[in-house]
């Protein structure tokens, strides 16, 4: 089964003009083409799409994304190189995350902070 763009766009909450932009980038070698010409995702290009959007999300940039791919199509004899970007990048995310957690720790720490104060408030606006 195949699908088209527009139901790899739907299927994926994004944009088609995204989808293109990542095949001309390289981060999905092997979209097959139709008659026509019209571009026919399979199963494989839809999980290479999921893992692509998976990297973007946790920050990947679109350079080292495309040396990922580079990597996976010359074959096995680049798994240890793939599996050391990918422990390093899941590095990377596990300090963004510290690093948000602590953020949002803060940000509950103030409103605690700042609903004490506002039901000292209300307290005193009540009894005067």
């Amino acid at each position: 089964m195949t699908y088209s763009i527009k139901q790899v766009a739907e299927k994926c909450s994004m944009k088609e003009h995204v989808l293109r932009y990542y095949e001309k980038e390289g981060l999905l070698p092997s979209v097959a083409r139709g008659s026509g010409g019209a571009r026919r995702y399979s199963a494989d290009d839809l999980e290479w799409l999921s893992l692509v959007c998976c990297l973007k999300k946790t920050g990947m940039s679109i350079k080292q994304i495309r040396e990922f791919v580079d990597l996976s199509k010359q074959g096995d004899a680049t798994l240890a190189d793939r599996v050391d970007m990918l422990r390093a990048h899941k590095l990377s995310v596990e300090e963004q995350m510290l690093e948000t957690q602590a953020h949002l720790d803060k940000v509950s720490c103030k409103i605690a902070y700042y609903m004490e104060q506002y039901d000292a408030y209300a307290d005193r606006a009540e009894l005067g």
